[in-house]
């Protein structure tokens, strides 16, 4: 788990909370913990039918597009 100091935290914020990893960050005054920053962890569910109507479909999704013919030798 990585620590840093709460003047560095400060002029780095952004930074850091954009790569936080799991473990979180411990933010440290004079070397002792003040506070532990989290990600916070997103419920797949809220997920699921987001787009809906948002997406629309245009062509042949099953298929290439491509026509061609293949020769099977007996």
């Amino acid at each position: 788990m990585k620590k840093i100091e709460a003047a560095e935290f400060k002029h780095r914020c952004l930074e850091l909370v954009d790569h936080l990893s799991v473990d979180g960050l411990i933010i440290t005054r004079d070397g002792v913990p003040v506070a532990h920053v989290l990600p916070y962890v997103r419920n797949d569910g809220d997920l699921i039918g987001s787009l809906r109507g948002k997406i629309k479909i245009k062509g042949d999704t099953l298929t290439t597009g491509c026509q061609w013919e293949a020769a099977s030798e007996q």
